[in-house]
């Protein structure tokens, strides 16, 4: 990474369904992340967190979509919108946006920043695929929808602080899923993006599944972002997430993964933007998720053993 890289912090758990993901950005700059990204060689600038207000100091139901339900929705909007400058102004004055959740709901702030003023492709790094809308969600947390969001898939068509316009539907990739609701399954088959399962790495390898999303997710582009929730991982490897879903990829299978990533910027320059979410230092086990998060992010940005 030659760029300098500014660091995001986006203390939001207004989308999710357990408190406490709002203290992922400080658990991960707690963990070491300067330190981490020093060793990659990588010069970083934090500009600190966004200020957010508590959920307590709030009520979910203020503002309500036509239809369905999405808690928080008036406070989403507002964080989204206030991040997508951040990361659009980070990258006009030449620098690599970092986010760090957060809940995932963040990534529509990150993504609409990103996609401002270029089409781009996205990675998703995730056990879940995030395509549920206010009139399909069960719960109605907004990190179940941040991907539909950011594609304005039905209910979020025109909405603008949630959609990303420069954000192309075919070079999305969703890799690692292993948790998708029922009324997800139709919207991402329509949708035009491409999806790989946990059963797709065990039989291919994740080597060989993310060197394919490169390809589709870069295909015609400006720039990807990369998005990469923390349950992505197997909740032995990382239990300080809200949502733990069993059977999720190892240590190092998500070392080579951003590695591979990584390897693919060096030679092309493909990286936009990058976030990691639902750090929850309430669930962990001293610190041990933050502290991956931010081995994962050196291994993104170019650390490498030699």
């Amino acid at each position: 990474m030659t760029k300098p890289v500014q660091i995001i912090g986006a203390p939001v758990d207004y989308g999710a369904n357990r408190r406490g993901v709002d203290m992922g950005p400080s658990a991960i700059r707690y963990a070491g992340l300067a330190e981490e990204l020093a060793n990659a060689g990588v010069t970083a600038i934090d500009s600190g967190d966004l200020t957010v207000p508590r959920a307590e100091e709030r009520d979910p139901e203020t503002e309500e979509p036509r239809e369905g339900k999405a808690k928080f929705l008036r406070e989403t909007a507002d964080v989204c919108s206030r991040l997508a400058d951040e990361v659009a102004d980070a990258i006009d004055d030449d620098a690599f946006p970092l986010v760090l959740g957060g809940d995932h709901s963040i990534a529509m702030g990150t993504l609409g920043g990103a996609a401002r003023d270029a089409e781009i492709g996205a990675i998703w790094f995730d056990a879940h695929s995030d395509f549920n809308t206010p009139k399909t969600s069960p719960s109605g947390n907004v990190h179940g929808m941040p991907l539909a969001g950011a594609l304005g898939i039905d209910d979020f068509a025109d909405t603008d602080w949630a959609n990303a316009p420069g954000l192309r539907a075919e070079n999305v990739v969703l890799v690692g899923l292993r948790s998708v609701d029922d009324t997800e399954v139709d919207a991402i088959r329509e949708s035009g993006v491409t999806t790989y399962t946990m059963s797709d790495v065990d039989e291919h390898g994740i080597t060989e599944i993310v060197e394919e999303a490169l390809d589709i997710a870069t295909d015609g582009v400006d720039g990807i972002h990369v998005s990469f929730d923390m349950d992505w991982l197997d909740p032995k490897e990382a239990p300080g997430v809200g949502t733990p879903v069993r059977g999720g990829v190892s240590y190092r299978e998500a070392h080579s993964a951003l590695e591979t990533v990584a390897t693919r910027n060096e030679a092309d320059g493909i990286l936009r933007s990058l976030e990691f979410v639902e750090v929850n230092p309430i669930l962990d086990e001293h610190n041990e998720t933050a502290t991956l998060a931010t081995e994962l992010a050196a291994s993104a940005l170019g650390k490498r053993i030699l």
